[in-house]
């Protein structure tokens, strides 16, 4: 007498049997290499590569004792306004990009410093003038901190 449940023999496994077996070999291999790559291309030394902070920290470092103790966002916010004194809020805010860019941990103060920017823009140049200036860097702030000084 046959019963109904049968044990499938070894002939019964097909092909997606195989593909399955090799992928439980490979996948994880395959995600700890990528993971093991990922982690080797951060930048773990904290030195920052935007040529923006490098320069707001080297002036930091001739500075008291207590300016060099300032937030990365603080001395990028105070160099960022100096260049749109000095050149024009187009260059800042390339440059806050920028920064952004190379160093995501200033993102979540990226409208704040836009912002800033946006008000100071419209001390130097007026409302007209420092709004011809406005582009979507960070959510358009800079817009809102020339509409709302």
């Amino acid at each position: 007498m046959k019963h109904s449940t049968n044990r499938q023999t070894r002939r019964g496994r097909g092909p997606a049997h195989r593909i399955g077996r090799s992928l439980a070999f490979v996948l994880p291999v395959v995600l700890v290499l990528s993971g093991t790559l990922a982690v080797a291309g951060v930048n773990w030394s904290g030195t920052p590569s935007s040529p923006v902070l490098t320069a707001a920290d080297g002036s930091a470092a001739g500075a008291s004792s207590s300016t060099a103790a300032r937030a990365p966002q603080d001395l990028l916010r105070d160099r960022l306004l100096v260049e749109l004194q000095e050149e024009n809020p187009g260059v800042a805010l390339t440059h806050l990009q920028q920064a952004v860019n190379d160093r995501p941990s200033l993102a979540k103060h990226c409208a704040t410093i836009a912002r800033a920017l946006g008000r100071a823009a419209v001390r130097v140049y007026g409302p007209n003038k420092a709004q011809s200036y406005a582009r979507p860097v960070c959510d358009t702030s800079y817009a809102t901190g020339v509409t709302k000084p």
